[in-house]
Formats: structure tokens, C-alpha cells, sequence
């Protein structure tokens, strides 16, 4: 038996340049963060005494007779990638609801290909193996539209600049801070659930099918990151950051009519009126969670502006996707 544990993740500049369809084409990169909400997974082969030849559970129980009848994309399609035939059961426990922009279907891409692998008795990939593989998954075996962040960031884990180069080279640069200044960050950011979930991939089509028409918008918020990098590694106001993400949110909101909802604009406002600097929707928009950027002395206020919604505590993490557990013996499929 396999556990492995990946966490979600928060991109707080550059959304939307990490998509192939631009980077391809003008390069591309983010300031994200791994948090410490995450996605379980276990794996096991399961013994050949069951009228199921495989068992998937997650939010719902699949019983099928043969591992191409599952109807979970990335599970099927990764077993498929990986040769697994076998009997398998595999759980998935996740810390926050899908489809609410923190990256959680790749957290599961990324988690489950590192605990097949181990079960396989592979040698342990790469952070970097697993953010590609993933990519791989997503994007071309189960045709999600999908960017390439999400993957490296939970691969990763920690605080990051990823950057994209137009052949597709990926490069990740951890932003190193002060204790100090890391909890200074980390005390600023408040995250708030909307209530509201959606399919991600309808979202991105409408942006992906207008970035011929909003280069320039996407090449400013390119140019937020290495602004962002500087703010933190600064010695300067951290409040900064937030002004610099309110900017931000507002050249997301131009990109497509699904990043924002009236709804999602009353609760910014009064979180704004509360004392917040700045904030987002994480991931490609139209639900999910709200982050914020708020001084410590105005987090009170803005709790009491969002008292109807679900406030999500959080730290940055530095793991990345690991193994909880790993049989101590070697495992090999029953027969």
C-alpha cells in the first residue's frame, strides 16, 4: 500500500500566461504558492476475491470488471500511461472541494502518478518528472484545458517563480525570504470560500479563445510577476503586494465574462471596504475561493464583512507531493 499527499495550491500573478496557446508564443511565468490543504491518495492492488476486478473511490464508488470501463479520466488514463492492468484500488481524500480554483485536479494528476509509481516499485521521480507527466496527463491524455502551473506547483511545493519558455521548458525558482518576512506574507493572505464551484476547463475555453485579443493585457500581467518577486524580496511595505494583486484582478476580470460573477463583485467590495488591499479568485475564475491580501491589524474587519462565507486558514507549504507511506516489502500484483 501506497499514501501520498499533495498539496493545493494559490497563484497570485502571471494566471494565464502558463498556458501553452501564450507561452508558445511570447513565454510565460507565475508567482504561486503551494498551501497546506491537500490531496490524499491511496493506492493498493487489490486481491483477486472480489466480484470488481478494480475499485476507485472517490466522490463517488467505482466497481468495474476491467480498468478501462473506469470512468474517472485521469485515473483511467493514467493507468493506461503507466501499463497498470492489474487489479487496483485507490481512495482519494481531499482537505478542500474540487473545482473551486486551487488546483485540485492537479493535485490528484500529480499525487496519484507519484503513488502508482512507488507501487510499481519505481524509482522515485522528480518533482520535475511528476509536474511533466502530469502536464501529459491532463492536458493531452484526458483533453482538459488545462496550463502547466498548477502540476509544477504541487510537484514542487514551497513559494515559486515558474517560468515557461516557448519551447515548453519549464524552470522553477524558489523566492527565498527571512523568517520574518515570510510571516509577515503569510499573516497578510486570508482565504474565503464563495460557495461557489465550477467546471474550470469552460471557463479557460472562453479566455483561451481570447488571447489574440487581449495580448496586452496578458503581457501586463506577465509583467506583475517580476514586480511581485521584488515586493517580497524588498524591504519595503508588504501592503504593496496587495495593491499590486487588486491591479491584477482587474486585468483578469477583462479577459473573459466568466472570471467574475455580481456575487463575486459584492464580496470583493465589502472585503475591500473592510480593509482588504487587494485579492482574486483563485485559479481561472467564476467561484470557488476568494483570496485576499489584508493588513494583520484588519483581519477582524474583514471576517465580520465575509461573516456569511466559510474562512479557510492556511500556511504556505514547503513539501511538495510526497509519500506519506510505502509498504516496507516489495508489492507485486497478485496472480
Amino acid at each position: 500500500m501506497i499514501i501520498s499527499r499533495t498539496p493545493y495550491r494559490l497563484s497570485f500573478f502571471g494566471g494565464g500566461t502558463d498556458y501553452p496557446e501564450w507561452y508558445a508564443g511570447h513565454g510565460g511565468a507565475v508567482l504561486s504558492a503551494a498551501i497546506n490543504r491537500y490531496c490524499h491518495l491511496t493506492c493498493r492492488w487489490l486481491p483477486p476475491f472480489f466480484e470488481h476486478r478494480s475499485r476507485i473511490v472517490y466522490s463517488r464508488i467505482e466497481d468495474v470488471p476491467d480498468n478501462a470501463s473506469i470512468r474517472h479520466p485521469a485515473v483511467r488514463e493514467c493507468l493506461r500511461h503507466l501499463g497498470i492492468t492489474d487489479g487496483i484500488e485507490i481512495h482519494h481524500d481531499g482537505d478542500l472541494p474540487k473545482m473551486t480554483g486551487l488546483g485540485t485536479s492537479s493535485s490528484f494528476a500529480v499525487g496519484l502518478l507519484n503513488a502508482l509509481h512507488r507501487l510499481l516499485g519505481h524509482p522515485a521521480p522528480s518533482p520535475m518528472q511528476l509536474a511533466i507527466e502530469a502536464i501529459h496527463l491532463e492536458r493531452d491524455l484526458c483533453r482538459e484545458n488545462v496550463g502547466s502551473q498548477d502540476q509544477t506547483a504541487a510537484a514542487f511545493g514551497g513559494l515559486n517563480h515558474i517560468a515557461f519558455a516557448p519551447d515548453g521548458a519549464i524552470s522553477v525558482t524558489p523566492v527565498g525570504l527571512s523568517a520574518g518576512r515570510l510571516a509577515e506574507f503569510e499573516s497578510s493572505l486570508m482565504l474565503f470560500f464563495t460557495g461557489f464551484s465550477r467546471y474550470a476547463s469552460k471557463v479557460v475555453a472562453e479566455q483561451l479563445g481570447n488571447i489574440p485579443r487581449k495580448t496586452r493585457e496578458l503581457s501586463e500581467m506577465a509583467a506583475m510577476v517580476p514586480e511581485g518577486l521584488r515586493i517580497l524580496r524588498g524591504t519595503g511595505p508588504m501592503g504593496d503586494f496587495g495593491r499590486l494583486l487588486h491591479e491584477s484582478w482587474m486585468l483578469k476580470r477583462s479577459l473573459s465574462s466568466r472570471v467574475s460573477t455580481p456575487e463575486i463583485d459584492a464580496m470583493y467590495t465589502a472585503a475591500r471596504a473592510a480593509g482588504a488591499l487587494g485579492g482574486k479568485i483563485a485559479g481561472a475564475g467564476g467561484g470557488g475561493f476568494l483570496l485576499l491580501f489584508v493588513p494583520p491589524d484588519r483581519r477582524a474587519a474583514v471576517r465580520t464583512a465575509l461573516s456569511g462565507l466559510l474562512h479557510v486558514p492556511f500556511r504556505i507549504d514547503f513539501t511538495g507531493s510526497g509519500i506519506l507511506y510505502a509498504n516496507p516489502t516489495p508489492v507485486e500484483p497478485p496472480t
